[in-house]
């Protein structure tokens, strides 16, 4: 076997090997099955947008955001118009709900709302979560509102 076609099989190998561990090569940092996010594919009934989509929501008032990160985070700077239901005392029949819109939970990097949103699952219901949380919100030029 040449070299050039010994290096398009290993390449090949390893794209397989990737994509059978469900890496995304291509996904950005703390989105999807990013370790630096802690998060992992979502589960049924849990959808993940990422912060082009939820600026959408936003923009149409099409959301209701739930931050589920401490008070001392949430005071440090959230999304506008998020309420705050940290995750350590998160009660899934307390998320808020408006007909029309769609509930969106976040957290500085996905993992705590991916978990929040598990919750809501197993509680009958189903959820939405921003991958990457708050912090892919700001890398995507989106702003933040300090204060409770």
């Amino acid at each position: 076997m040449s070299a050039g076609a010994l290096r398009i099989a290993l390449a090949a190998g390893l794209g397989l090997a990737a994509a059978a561990c469900g890496a995304q090569p291509d996904a950005a940092p703390g989105v999807g099955n990013s370790a630096e996010a802690g998060t992992s594919r979502a589960a049924p009934g849990i959808a993940t947008i990422d912060a082009g989509e939820l600026a959408g929501l936003v923009t149409r008032g099409e959301a209701v955001l739930v931050d589920v990160r401490t008070p001392e985070e949430f005071a440090d700077g959230h999304i506008a118009g998020a309420v705050n239901r940290p995750l350590d005392t998160f009660d899934p029949s307390a998320v808020p709900r408006e007909a029309g819109k769609r509930t969106v939970l976040y957290c500085r990097s996905g993992r705590r709302s991916l978990e929040a949103a598990e919750r809501l699952v197993a509680a009958g219901g189903s959820a939405t979560h921003l991958g990457g949380g708050i912090l892919a919100w700001e890398k995507a030029g989106q702003p933040v509102t300090p204060g409770r």
